[in-house]
């Protein structure tokens, strides 16, 4: 119980602190424009990490509809 109470606060303090950062660089930017060069980089890349995510999701459902994912045998640890 006690593991898992620091855990929450570490995980909470560097949660906060990302938020505080976050907010730190947001606002440095204020005045930053981004060229039609910018845009279609932004674009581009949401566009391939979309579709290698889904390309990948949708392997993995296949893989386990297909029995791929299944145990072939039994082992111990120590047959490795």
């Amino acid at each position: 119980m006690r593991n898992a109470i620091l855990l929450l606060v570490v995980l909470g303090g560097v949660a906060v602190t990302t938020g505080f950062w976050a907010n730190y660089v947001w606002d440095g930017m204020a005045g930053t424009e981004m060229s039609i060069h910018g845009w279609i980089a932004l674009g581009l890349g949401v566009v391939f990490t979309l579709a290698i995510g889904g390309g990948l999701m949708a392997l993995a459902f296949f893989s386990s509809r297909r029995g791929y994912d299944d145990q072939v045998g039994d082992f111990d640890r120590e047959d490795l």
